[in-house]
């Protein structure tokens, strides 16, 4: 099994490709790729095949499409689409056939085809108006269902039906589901077995736990945690993003301000959370990542020009390993393992 770690480096203009060893997690640069625009998010399709790279810069906002070697991770561009507006995330559905993208100062959300080579297609199949601040969009395990959440002072999650099929997106039979005012929700996470969805609250410092009905997909509220220690609630903070362990036993959520990864315990049973502790970061981090096989963990920093890397224990609290020179600033960090 061979790991590679992409990590686009935002100011710099370019992403690094790493060769993740899984002996010692000791990260080696394999190639950096120069770019004349800057790179933002990252994402993969579910096969692997192929990576999209969301970029912005001097009035541009586009998604280059890559080709990947799985036997070296390295990757040949294919394909470039220009947006319409700066998208802040984009991801595929499960299918892989289509591209997600969300919009932040918009306040909306759009669909691409994938065409046959790998590369993104132009023009939307499906452009649907959300509200402001759209942060982020997903489909759920099932990809009959996408999930947008939209910061403070918009504070809601909107809920659409999806059509693997043809890309269209129709918004759910409730269109959105509020939270409580200045809580912001950011970014999901999907529980890798339950029917669970989990928000980073950007602005409240908290993380919320939902309940998904299989059938409707409609969204249910269970709870919201602190991702600060006891005490220290008053701290200026705010939270970057999240992630679940591959086995659905942890989850990690990024302190921007308390400078730290927050861990909790996921119940396999309920999907509740229990908090864990806190391992240290570097100041502001705001993206993570985690291995595929749950071994290592890593965190960007927006300030330090750092990606710092951690052992995953065995009940899923992290011990700090290395931290790499990286440059101005992390974009993402997108760990992927190839057979």
């Amino acid at each position: 099994m061979r790991c590679y770690v992409y990590v686009p480096v935002t100011q710099d203009r370019k992403f690094l490709i790493f060769e993740l060893f899984p002996e010692t997690g000791v990260l080696t640069l394999r190639r950096q790729v120069d770019l004349n625009v800057q790179p933002w998010q990252l994402c993969i399709d579910p096969k692997q095949r192929y990576l999209y790279q969301q970029v912005r810069g001097d009035g541009y906002s586009g998604v280059l499409s890559f080709c990947i070697d799985s036997q070296t991770g390295d990757v040949t561009q294919i394909g470039e689409v220009e947006l319409e507006a700066d998208a802040c995330y984009v991801a595929t559905d499960r299918s892989g056939r289509f591209l997600l993208a969300a919009y932040l100062l918009s306040g909306m959300v759009t669909v691409h085809a994938v065409g046959e080579n790998g590369a993104l297609c132009a023009g939307a199949v499906d452009k649907q108006l959300t509200e402001l601040y759209s942060h982020c969009i997903q489909t759920d395990r099932s990809n009959r269902f996408a999930y947008v959440p939209h910061v403070t002072p918009t504070d809601s999650i909107h809920q659409f039906s999806f059509d693997e099929h043809t890309g269209r997106l129709t918004p759910g039979a409730v269109p959105k589901v509020a939270t409580d005012s200045g809580r912001g929700p950011r970014h999901l996470a999907f529980h890798p077995r339950l029917d669970r969805l989990y928000v980073n609250e950007e602005h409240d410092s908290s993380v919320g736990v939902y309940a998904v009905d299989p059938e409707s997909g409609g969204l249910r509220w269970l709870e919201s945690l602190s991702t600060l220690p006891p005490g220290r609630a008053d701290d200026k903070n705010s939270t970057g993003s999240l992630r679940v362990h591959p086995q659905g036993h942890t989850l990690y959520v990024s302190n921007r301000g308390h400078d730290s990864i927050a861990v909790f315990a996921v119940d396999l049973a309920t999907g509740r959370l229990s908090p864990l502790g806190h391992a240290k970061s570097d100041p502001v981090p705001r993206t993570l990542g985690i291995a595929p096989d749950g071994r290592f963990f890593f965190a960007g920093s927006d300030t330090s020009g750092r990606l710092r890397t951690y052992r995953v224990e065995p009940g899923g609290t992290l011990q700090p390993l290395e931290a790499y020179e990286v440059g101005q600033r992390v974009g993402w960090v997108l760990p992927v393992n190839f057979d």
